[in-house]
């Protein structure tokens, strides 16, 4: 299971951190996972946004949130995060976190089987 929290509403050029909670997941432990954000806008597809890798020794971005988002995570807590700054409007949406049981980093949706509920953030201008 996947919980997000964190979202709000935040102006432009703001900061938000989501945090991404797992558990429940039957024999096999929060660091034998590779993790990723993505977002849905409304009327629009959902979106890679960022990935870590099991050890949190890779990450990788889309370029629409390079230098802004920064992805990580603590095994010890079971628990992902993404600290977003500088947002800006289009960043409004639905972030979800996602789990997959892999090695590599995981850039599609359909690399993940595991998601989480969601969260709203909101950027206002």
């Amino acid at each position: 299971q996947l919980v997000e929290s964190g979202g709000g509403l935040v102006q432009a050029g703001g900061s938000l951190r989501l945090s991404c909670a797992a558990s429940g997941a039957s024999g096999r432990t929060f660091s034998n996972y590779a993790m990723g954000w993505f977002r849905q806008a409304p009327k629009k597809e959902r979106e890679f946004v960022a990935a870590i890798t099991r050890s949190g020794g890779s990450t990788y971005y889309a370029d629409s949130v390079k230098g802004r988002f920064t992805i990580s995570r603590d095994n010890a807590k079971n628990t992902v995060y993404l600290q977003m700054n500088s947002l800006k409007p289009e960043d409004t949406a639905v972030y979800y976190c996602a789990a997959e049981f892999s090695y590599g980093l995981g850039l599609k949706v359909q690399d993940y089987h595991y998601w989480g509920q969601g969260t709203q953030v909101t950027v206002s201008s």
